[in-house]
């Protein structure tokens, strides 16, 4: 924070009451968040009520952690036992709260703010923004994409006095809300990226989502933005002084012309100032969406007084790489976050905050380097103590020379290095075992090289899977349920090719109820990894019955034989186990069907070892509605069977019915707990909710080679592919053997390179396949998107009469997975 601050100043500037049992608390650290509390005695916790959740319902746990002070909605009472134990400030909505607060500390910064707004592309010209202006100021800057109406306040709180400019993103999703991020952030110098359809349908139009987005600029001495965008050019030289627009082009007749000239190694930027004046950059990317980036970045430092030559020396250290954290599979059973192109203490809090979420191993490994223009090097390093202490690092090795003041202030293992060279000249793969290591550092260390170090060389091929989406998708099923029904989660066939532990554990995070495998070993699996939510296995063997036990799973029985066999083998061992009993209502695979559950109370009564802890079916057709009166009959005849089950049980089990397509074909027939699928990955099968969800999982591999070939030339296995007329084919690592199927042949499916469809041409091979890339600009090397944002599940399933469940279970074992938060 800008300044620390007392409760009473709080409660006047929310301008509410406050009960007060305590004498002049400190605040120096505001959260939202149970998780990311550090020094309790001087954070004040913010109650934000959301959809789904209600952050009073932590108030406990945090008072325990040593929490004193909370802002909490008008109304609350204290619970028992906490009575005259907490500072409370009261507001009419905990959210305004926190913008207040937010906005009394932007006011107290006096040096320069830049904030940036837009469709897309804010959060990387943030990022590399704030690496080249890192060159000479010390920079603070939003994390992660903190540009909504609670991460704005929360990005703000990260400024700390020491700072010399503050970079904060504002995204908006529906008239009103650019009003209040306008009051918070006030920037200085504004960046207007681009105007396109995502939040479309908060708006009416895309000119009122466009005039929505410039409020924030109201106040705003500079306005960058792009002379071609011809909507956002029209609308703020309209609305706005010229004297406070800054147009850039790549033609003459802007303030400034950077003009783009692309060779085989490098892009090559020329720049023409309003004096005439010029220089050329050099950028280590050609695509068009980073080459637009780097020009809002370029132009942006130029406005706050940067020369040239330190921009490029900024430039010299990026990367056209996704800005997020990462979580990669290493040598020995090792996980390794990597996090090499962030360095600030925002984004270590982050780090760290994603580190104390993964499950559980031998030691927490930190790689750290210098951070760079932080302007008062012992205040800084302090924080950095403080954070290390309270997550329980066990060793940190830092790189560089004003990290080395941390030696002997840490209770954990040390090693430092003064460079990256020397590091790596010892660093071997041995070194860690079944360890957490957590790699983040400025860009000019280039951390990248211990990742590549340590990280376990599977396949060429990643499947990239997006934590940030999931937990999306996992909230917005929530709010299609009530408050009371419980959420399994179907991780089975390794979480539908996502791998089940990562998300298993992320999912433990999200605080679901219930998880789902197919067998007992996938649970053991779950198990053995540190998951402790309860675990449904849907086919266990009998051969399984000592796993079941001694991993606490909760095997589904299904037949009167199955139930005998285990009812006997928990007799014999003397101990019970939570069953769930899977009742056939049409399926007909598996389950009790009605003329059985005579003989299923006489099992229940016989063997009192199994507790039944819930009863559920399977829809057949929930995904189309074709069969909803069939659908229908089957929850009806489940209501009855589950009435007659529990009429000789002494308790009342769960009951649940209803997969991802029925929570949304079904909401009367939730009961106490709904099954979430293959719609957790993306995938809305009933076609309703298709844009309220986000894809998960990108498959990526690369071009191997780039063959130019004459008309009717061949291509591929049997001749299958051939050439129409003179062009050229890639050929891209991904094969049968990788999970992509061989009916996507011969043009049935097609892949993305640089936002460009390229058809697959001739046969899809065991590790290979070759694309028509004739009308695109590539080269050897490029990444290729296999499926993920812009090309449909659905759509590729289709093509060849599947369905969008087979090619996510397909995709092998040996294809890298690789986690993220965006």
């Amino acid at each position: 924070m800008i300044q620390a601050i007392t409760t009473n100043q709080i409660r006047k500037i929310v301008g509410d009451q406050m009960i007060s049992n305590f004498e002049a608390v400190l605040i120096q650290h505001v959260i939202i968040d149970s998780r990311s509390m550090v020094q309790a005695e001087q954070t004040l916790f913010v109650a934000l009520i959301g959809a789904k959740f209600d952050g009073h319902d932590f108030i406990p746990e945090l008072y325990e952690l040593g929490v004193k002070c909370f802002l909490v909605k008008k109304g609350y009472k204290e619970p028992n036992g906490l009575s005259g134990k907490l500072d409370l400030i009261f507001a009419e909505d905990t959210r305004v709260g926190l913008q207040l607060l937010a906005t009394f500390e932007r006011d107290l910064f006096q040096s320069p703010v830049i904030s940036i707004t837009g469709s897309n592309g804010k959060t990387i010209i943030k990022e590399w923004l704030g690496q080249v202006l890192a060159q000479k100021y010390a920079v603070a800057k939003s994390p992660k994409s903190y540009n909504s109406q609670v991460g704005v306040p929360l990005s703000v709180f990260g400024i700390s006095p020491y700072h010399q400019v503050a970079i904060l993103e504002a995204g908006i999703s529906k008239v009103g809300e650019m009003e209040i991020l306008q009051k918070i952030i006030k920037p200085d110098i504004g960046i207007f990226t681009n105007i396109g359809t995502a939040h479309e349908d908060g708006f009416s139009s895309i000119a009122e989502k466009l005039r929505e987005k410039a409020l924030l600029f109201e106040d705003s001495k500079y306005v960058i933005y792009r002379k071609e965008h011809d909507q956002i050019s029209e609308y703020l030289e309209s609305a706005f002084e010229g004297e406070n627009l800054i147009s850039w082009s790549d033609q003459p007749g802007a303030d400034y012309t950077l003009t783009i000239k692309k060779d085989a190694e490098k892009t090559k930027i020329l720049l023409i100032k309003p004096d005439m004046g010029m220089f050329t950059f050099q950028v280590p990317f050609s695509d068009v969406a980073s080459l637009e980036n780097i020009r809002h970045v370029i132009i942006a430092s130029l406005t706050l007084g940067m020369q040239a030559k330190d921009i490029q020396a900024g430039i010299n250290h990026l990367k056209a790489v996704d800005m997020r954290l990462t979580l990669k599979s290493g040598y020995n059973e090792t996980l390794i976050i990597d996090d090499t192109y962030n360095n600030d203490l925002a984004g270590l809090r982050l780090a760290l905050d994603f580190m104390a979420a993964q499950r559980p191993k031998n030691r927490k490994v930190v790689f750290l380097s210098d951070f760079m223009q932080v302007g008062q090097p012992g205040e800084v390093y302090q924080e950095v103590a403080q954070l290390l202490k309270h997550y329980g690092i066990d060793l940190l090795i830092g790189v560089g020379e004003t990290i080395q003041v941390l030696e002997g202030e840490l209770p954990c293992q040390t090693l430092f290095y003064q460079n990256t060279e020397d590091l790596l000249a010892e660093l071997q793969e041995d070194h860690f075992d079944n360890d957490l290591i957590l790699v983040t550092g400025a860009r000019i260390y280039g951390f990248e090289r211990i990742v590549n170090k340590l990280q376990q060389r599977i396949h060429g091929t990643t499947l990239e899977i997006n934590l940030n989406a999931l937990t999306h998708n996992y909230n917005f099923y929530k709010t299609k349920v009530l408050p009371q029904t419980k959420i399994m989660v179907m991780v089975k066939a390794f979480a539908y090719g996502g791998g089940a532990t990562e998300i298993a554990n992320h999912l433990q995070q999200l605080r679901a109820d219930y998880l789902a495998v197919a067998y007992t070993d996938e649970g053991v699996a779950l198990r053995e990894e540190g998951i402790t939510l309860p675990v449904m296995v849907l086919n266990p063997a009998q051969e399984s019955f000592h796993l079941l036990k001694k991993h606490d799973l909760e095997p589904v029985v299904y037949s009167p034989l199955f139930y005998r066999q285990l009812g006997k083998y928990c007799r014999t061992h003397q101990f019970s186990m939570k069953i769930h009993l899977d009742l056939d209502t049409g399926m007909h695979r598996l389950g009790f069907d009605q003329q059985q559950l005579g003989e299923l109370k006489e099992l229940v009564e016989m063997f009192p070892e199994l507790i039944v802890t819930s009863l559920y079916t399977h829809l057949v057709g929930a995904d189309e509605a074709v069969h909803e009166d069939f659908s229908l009959q089957q929850l009806e005849l489940f209501s009855q069977m589950c009435e007659l089950v529990s009429e000789y049980l002494d308790h009342k089990p769960l009951r649940h019915a209803l997969n991802s397509a029925g929570i949304i074909r079904y909401p009367d027939y939730q009961f106490d707990m709904v099954r979430l699928g293959i719609g957790l990955y993306g995938v809305e099968v009933n076609g309703i909710f298709d844009q309220k969800l986000r894809p998960i999982s990108s498959l990526k591999t690369t071009i191997s080679q780039i063959k130019h070939l004459g008309a009717g030339e061949s291509v591929g296995y049997s001749r299958k592919g051939q050439m129409g007329k003179n062009g050229k084919i890639a050929t891209i690592a991904i094969g049968y053997a990788d999970g992509y199927d061989r009916r996507f042949s011969n043009g049935k499916g097609f892949v993305l390179i640089h936002g460009k469809k390229a058809p697959i041409i001739g046969n899809v091979c065991m590790d290979m396949c070759m694309v028509d890339v004739s009308e695109i600009d590539t080269k050897e090397g490029d990444e290729v998107l296999i499926y993920g944002p812009g090309i449909s599940l659905k759509e590729l399933a289709t093509n060849i009469g599947t369905i969008p469940y087979e090619l996510l279970t397909n995709i092998s074992s040996r294809v890298k997975r690789v986690y993220y938060l965006d």
